[in-house]
């Protein structure tokens, strides 16, 4: 994020941002004003890193009002470099569900960040991951505020019972399967999404039919239940 400082103003989104990244930047706009934080008015370019990876959807909003915020000293420390944070903004600065939160928290433990800010309706999701910290943020003040450390939050954590819902294997695990990472990746993530899966190929290749597909149906409705 590089906020100049003088100049007309204009918004640049580089980094393969999809349009609707790009249309954003006016609901962060709102939401940053009718929160009470200033919004930039010499030239902004938000750079979404990295360069080469395409980025959809609205989880960048809550980023990006941070990232602004923090450029224009509305946030005076530098914690938010231990949180991931993901959440869609409304134009009252209300923090709104999203999809993903579970890759998020995964890869927060991955790259050993502290933890995540997320909307409160993706908590649950995302506290599946143990290791880390989920601090659900009704809005950009909050988050602010959390970032400033004028407030503190308590980090969630699920119930006994959600928890131990969540640690229940079935007789297949991924881990028995050799390689085939990137259609794992993609089976898991439709499974914390609720998304659905379409399996395609010849008989054997394993889409739905045989008893490779079914097994691999197995997991994916085993691990969507912990959802």
């Amino acid at each position: 994020m590089d906020v100049a400082k003088r100049g007309l103003e204009k918004t640049t989104v580089v980094g393969l941002a999809q349009m609707a990244v790009k249309e954003s930047i006016e609901r962060v706009r709102r939401a940053m004003i009718n929160s009470g934080f200033p919004f930039p008015t010499h030239s902004q370019l938000i750079n979404l890193a990295p360069a080469d990876v395409k980025k959809e959807g609205p989880s960048l909003d809550l980023p990006i009002a941070i990232g602004l915020a923090r450029a224009s000293n509305s946030v005076q420390t530098d914690r938010h470099k231990q949180y991931l944070i993901a959440g869609e903004l409304a134009l009252d600065g209300q923090v709104q569900k999203i999809k993903g939160a579970l890759p998020l928290a995964m890869l927060a433990r991955e790259k050993k960040f502290r933890g995540v800010l997320v909307p409160p309706e993706n908590a649950r999701e995302a506290a599946v991951v143990e290791g880390i910290e989920v601090y659900p943020v009704q809005t950009l003040s909050m988050a602010v505020a959390f970032l400033n450390e004028q407030m503190e939050l308590e980090p969630y954590e699920l119930d006994g019972e959600a928890y131990r819902q969540s640690q229940v294997l079935g007789d297949l695990d991924f881990a028995d399967v050799r390689g085939q990472e990137a259609v794992k990746r993609a089976l898991t993530i439709a499974a914390a999404g609720s998304h659905n899966i379409l399996m395609v190929g010849p008989p054997g290749t394993g889409q739905p039919g045989d008893a490779e597909g079914l097994s691999l149906l197995s997991v994916y409705h085993a691990s969507s239940t912990c959802f």
